[in-house]
């Protein structure tokens, strides 16, 4: 992609295939049948980190969310707006106590298991990129991010260390703990309703999967009925589509 393809009315999802933060709203686009444009930006090739991306998005992440020509990032924001302004099918409660229950899972959920997931899948699907580039080309490579510098200089050229690693599964079985306290009041985190909230996790549980990190819920009946639900909904399908998944491996844990 060489510049900004969509500025006329509608929605555009600049996005990438494996992205966790693009398959979440991937999934809420799906949840409200919302027709939209899919442009894909290479992350491999820097696409993000480009001057016309940056212009719509100074974070340099995916996904950005372009309506009516108007840029809306942040994945957490985007599903909001996406709720407030195509209220059918909805994916909030509709009392205030309601939705204040969801944000705080959304919040939970923004800073516990989703930079914890960043880690083992940076080791596993990412680090290659990284470990072959000498000083002078890592040291670009990080100063040229305009966030999460200091999450690329963790990483280094060899991966995140087995701690940091161990860390991130603590925290990611904690959330998974807290997943199964919810779900034994209803099939979704906050009852009979789907909500943003469990579209937000959805990608992370789909990456333990792909890391062969499933164990982590063996023991928790309740997770592993609400992923297989999650599975089953055909905006499972349309958010994952074929390539948009890396290959499983073996994670060494």
């Amino acid at each position: 992609m060489s510049g900004p393809s969509h500025r006329a009315p509608g929605l555009a999802l600049y996005n990438a295939p494996g992205s966790t933060c693009s398959q979440k709203v991937r999934l809420v686009l799906a949840e409200k049948s919302l027709p939209w444009q899919d442009c894909r930006v290479d992350l491999r090739a820097n696409e993000h980190l480009t001057d016309w991306y940056l212009a719509l998005n100074p974070n340099g992440v995916v996904p950005t969310l372009m309506h009516d020509g108007r840029p809306i990032i942040d994945s957490s924001v985007i599903n909001e707006y996406l709720e407030e302004v195509f209220p059918a099918t909805p994916l909030m409660p509709a009392d205030p106590y309601g939705r204040a229950r969801m944000r705080a899972w959304r919040q939970y959920i923004d800073e516990v298991p989703t930079p914890a997931i960043r880690i083992p899948s940076f080791n596993a699907f990412i680090l290659q990129g990284w470990s072959g580039l000498t000083d002078d080309e890592y040291r670009l490579a990080v100063e040229r991010r305009t966030v999460r510098k200091h999450f690329y200089r963790r990483m280094g050229r060899t991966g995140f260390s087995q701690s940091d690693v161990d860390e991130a599964l603590e925290r990611l079985r904690d959330a998974l703990l807290r997943m199964e306290g919810s779900l034994a009041r209803g099939p979704w985190l906050l009852g009979d309703l789907l909500t943003l909230a469990d579209l937000s996790l959805v990608p992370t549980v789909v990456r333990l999967d792909d890391l062969a990190l499933s164990h982590l819920w063996s023991d928790l009946p309740g997770v592993a009925d609400w992923y297989a639900r999650i599975r089953n909904r055909p905006s499972f399908a349309q958010a994952f589509y074929e390539g948009s998944r890396p290959r499983p491996v073996t994670m060494v844990c």
